[in-house]
């Protein structure tokens, strides 16, 4: 008795779903096949993936509500720059000789060498000492107390420190009745933001005290309140990341204040107007306090698994959720994907240092990538830009409504990072950032992007579960 006989399908299609070996072997066969980017969450760690199992079961109404306010904190914010003031007049923490660095914590025996040659510029900028090995000295008999800039409300791009004569953008957030502050940008060249203490990078810290900061004081006083994230909007538009490209957003800044500029009195305005205009990175520091602002009014929201707070002081990366001041930390990771200066390579590379990755928790620097042709030079090509923004979409909860790209449909950029995404998918937001010297405080050696390590995640998310157990 001859039984059925069934004949093999002539065409095949097929769906893959983790490993891509197997659908690279049927496509290289001219087989129709669509790969489905599975992994296992959290990488099968049996914690995560338990606290992962309660915050996206039982709690995740709870949480799903307030990352709702978070992101729409986020999303709406209005910080306004109202002023330009010294620091040590408007931040509490600097009185007497008190400085203060970006990033988390930090002793100063931890300190990298960029940082450390900042905070010696910053001690002789402050008339406490005469030149950089008198600072040296008076930082090791623990003369100068030492803060982190995010634990009163301020920021500091790359390896910035700043002590209470430093002239401080003063940035309002009204709804919120918050305050941000974020240094002036130093510009380029010889300079202590990169890592440098020599006679010139500390001169440069005076011009700006002396110079610098009554000019740009005077013209805002004329013009009034700036909005920072309109500015931004339009910049990112016009191919910003706001981040490691800030010439759009600094060309229309200048551009509004000029009429103020010239109507100024200042003695030196024409060597200040000269230094504006080489200074291409004047935005991003206000940029920063902006990023500050808003963050610090969406972390007031309690029981959410968004991420507010992202920064590195060159030893260690951290990070803070929502309705929590508590530090998550892992070492600071090295600066990949780079585009060195001539003669500069990895071995010449710092690891990642500043709080300017408040950026990319706003909704610009990485998340703003794709429609930035400055970032797309870094990375190699504006394919592999979009690639950083698209997977910053993954782990985060909503879009910007007001940065949008216009070579992506103008879709908003990524918005509120998800520490609960982070965990499970092992993707953690990547930094657009500058990179410096290692050993030889020569500065900046060029730029790349930086992926911030999974551990602290981790180890907020385990936090994030703990701390909705205990409120049950």
């Amino acid at each position: 008795m001859t039984g059925p006989v069934f004949e093999l399908p002539r065409d095949v299609s097929a769906i893959n779903i983790g490993l891509s070996l197997f659908a690279d072997a049927l496509a290289e066969q001219g087989v129709a096949v669509a790969g489905v980017d599975w992994r296992i969450p959290a990488g099968g760690d049996p914690e995560l993936v338990a606290a992962l199992r309660r915050l996206c079961g039982p709690h995740c109404a709870a949480i799903d509500i307030a990352n709702a306010e978070v992101l729409r904190r986020l999303d709406s914010a209005v910080p306004m720059v109202t002023a330009i003031h010294r620091a040590g007049d408007v931040i509490p923490a600097l009185s007497g000789r008190v400085l203060l660095h970006p990033g988390p914590p930090l002793e100063l025996a931890r300190a990298c060498d960029p940082l450390r040659r900042s905070m010696r510029a910053a001690v002789v900028a402050e008339g406490w000492a005469d030149d950089a090995g008198a600072a040296e000295a008076l930082l090791v008999s623990g003369g100068v107390a030492l803060l982190a800039a995010n634990d009163h409300g301020t920021v500091l791009p790359m390896a910035t420190v700043i002590g209470p004569g430093s002239p401080v953008w003063t940035v309002e957030l009204e709804v919120g009745a918050l305050t941000a502050y974020a240094p002036l940008g130093q510009g380029p060249g010889e300079v202590a933001w990169f890592g440098r203490d020599t006679r010139a990078a500390c001169d440069r810290l005076l011009f700006l005290r002396s110079c610098v900061a009554p000019v740009l004081s005077e013209a805002l006083a004329l013009s009034g309140p700036l909005d920072i994230f309109s500015f931004a909007a339009q910049a990112v538009a016009m191919g910003d990341d706001v981040h490691v490209r800030t010439q759009a957003a600094t060309n229309l800044l200048l551009r509004h204040l000029l009429p103020y500029l010239v109507a100024g009195t200042h003695p030196r305005r024409v060597d200040v107007a000269r230094f504006l205009s080489e200074n291409y990175l004047l935005f991003l520091t206000l940029a920063m306090a902006a990023g500050r602002a808003a963050s610090t009014w969406a972390g007031e929201v309690e029981g959410s698994s968004v991420v507010t707070t992202m920064a590195r002081n060159g030893t260690e990366f951290g990070v803070r959720l929502s309705g929590t001041q508590q530090w998550w930390l892992a070492p600071a990771p090295m600066v990949g994907r780079a585009l060195f200066h001539p003669g500069r390579g990895p071995a010449d590379c710092a690891p990642d240092i500043g709080d300017s990755a408040v950026l990319e928790l706003v909704g610009l620097g990485g998340a703003a990538a794709a429609g930035s042709p400055a970032v797309g030079q870094i990375v190699g090509g504006m394919a592999q830009a979009a690639e950083l923004t698209a997977e910053l979409d993954l782990v985060c909860v909503g879009r910007s409504t007001r940065f949008t790209l216009p070579t992506q449909g103008g879709r908003g950029t990524p918005l509120g990072v998800d520490v609960r995404r982070v965990v499970e998918l092992g993707i953690t937001p990547k930094v657009t950032t500058g990179i410096l010297h290692v050993s030889d405080g020569s500065g900046q050696v060029g730029a790349g992007v930086a992926e911030a390590p999974l551990a602290c995640f981790n180890a907020a998310l385990l936090d994030l579960d703990a701390r909705l157990a205990r409120s049950r």
